[in-house]
């Protein structure tokens, strides 16, 4: 399976969509570069909650590898979601090119780092990598397979969070041009935490916002004047990324001055009048001759 990312991840295709080294070989051939910003954290929920579900072709009693590719330093936590499919038994390597910052690609692979982490100084290089990587991946598929099959424990991966961990029912309110309410109902289970990630649908800088688990509602501030935008709500526990809310919503425009109005005219002044705009502080008042022949 293949997803790409920078502030809102792309599955390119699931698990379950090819079934030969020749298919998934043509696929990446056909692949467009998708270019924009680095929010690594998001993008490795995204693969929790989307490419390692049943639906999507993951098998429960299958090892669980994530190879990430990244040529930046996140500019979410990416620790945080990291840690999350590490917990669940998850390995992660981490592969770095350019302007890749090693200390976070340490922090989000698995151990030994040795065999998880590299990191190169352009794209060309990958290459070199092909081989080793190869022998490393299907080393390990083989160690764990074979710890499974004399009798070690081996975590369940959970098939469904389900309502049991996932809220429900998120409401946008009191929308303005510049703020918006957002509420959802908690999940039967409370979360440790949830994170609230909001950007504009049509490219921007994704803003996150970490909230205890107790909390059911956010206020959004500080944002562009009619502008759509993006919300998605995920709750965190200890061991699992439940299902996560998704809405979307646009901010009202700017409110403009009204009813202008001339007045008091001599042979070098005017005097203009207006309703106000609501929450303007200033305006500024351009003025220009009429072009000769133009209506007065």
């Amino acid at each position: 399976g293949l997803s790409q990312y920078s502030s809102d991840p792309r599955t390119e295709w699931d698990l379950s969509a090819y079934s030969t080294r020749e298919q998934v070989l043509e696929a990446v051939r056909n692949l467009r570069y998708k270019g924009g910003n680095t929010f690594t954290g998001l993008a490795l929920t995204h693969v929790l909650e989307q490419n390692l579900k049943p639906d999507a072709g993951a098998r429960l009693e299958a090892e669980k590898l994530v190879i990430l590719l990244t040529d930046g330093k996140s500019q979410d936590d990416a620790n945080l979601a990291a840690q999350t499919l590490k917990n669940l038994g998850i390995e992660i390597f981490a592969i770095g090119v350019k302007n890749a910052d090693e200390a976070e690609l340490k922090q989000v692979a698995s151990e030994p780092l040795e065999l998880t982490v590299y990191n190169v100084l352009d794209f060309p290089l990958l290459s070199s990598l092909v081989g080793k990587l190869t022998r490393v991946l299907c080393t390990r598929v083989k160690e764990k397979s074979n710890k499974e099959t004399s009798g070690s424990t081996v975590k369940d991966f959970p098939v469904n969070t389900g309502p049991q961990l996932s809220p429900t029912d998120l409401k946008i309110s009191a929308v303005t041009s510049k703020s918006m309410n957002l509420t959802w109902s908690p999940p039967l289970r409370p979360p440790k935490k949830y994170r609230v990630v909001y950007y504009p649908s049509k490219g921007g800088t994704p803003r996150e916002v970490v909230l205890d688990g107790a909390v059911s509602s956010l206020r959004l501030s500080n944002l562009t004047s009619h502008t759509e935008y993006l919300v998605s709500v995920l709750p965190v526990y200890d061991t699992v990324v439940g299902d996560g809310l998704r809405g979307v919503t646009s901010t009202l425009p700017l409110s403009s001055p009204r009813s202008l109005r001339v007045s008091e005219l001599s042979h070098n002044s005017i005097r203009l009048s207006w309703k106000a705009a609501q929450g303007a502080t200033h305006y500024l008042v351009l003025c220009s001759a009429a072009p000769d022949g133009a209506e007065d």
